[in-house]
């Protein structure tokens, strides 16, 4: 009885783990497509959508590790503040960088 509950716990745990992971994947796709179509004539709102896909831990910020592509590029440009962090108002200035 116990090796079958163990067993259960490993199975409902491993498909936890999967789900998270495909989600995150999905973001960074999303992401990615969201970030390819910037241009100087993107909104703020499309910007906002961008931090809320990248900050994959929810923290309010997005770590060298969570940036991608442009953002990632630019990192220590963005990072105005030098906190190895970007906010939403430092990943904002990526409007300017795509002019």
């Amino acid at each position: 009885m116990k090796k079958i509950a163990l067993s259960l716990i490993v199975v409902v745990t491993m498909a936890s783990c999967n789900s998270l992971k495909s989600a995150n994947t999905s973001n960074i796709a999303e992401a990615a497509t969201l970030l390819s179509s910037l241009s100087s004539n993107s909104t703020l709102q499309q910007i906002s959508t961008l931090f809320n896909l990248l900050d994959s831990d929810k923290n309010n910020a997005i770590s060298s590790t969570e940036a991608i592509g442009t953002v990632a590029d630019n990192f220590k440009v963005l990072d105005t503040d030098n906190n190895s962090n970007l906010n939403l108002s430092e990943l904002q200035g990526l409007l300017g960088l795509l002019k």
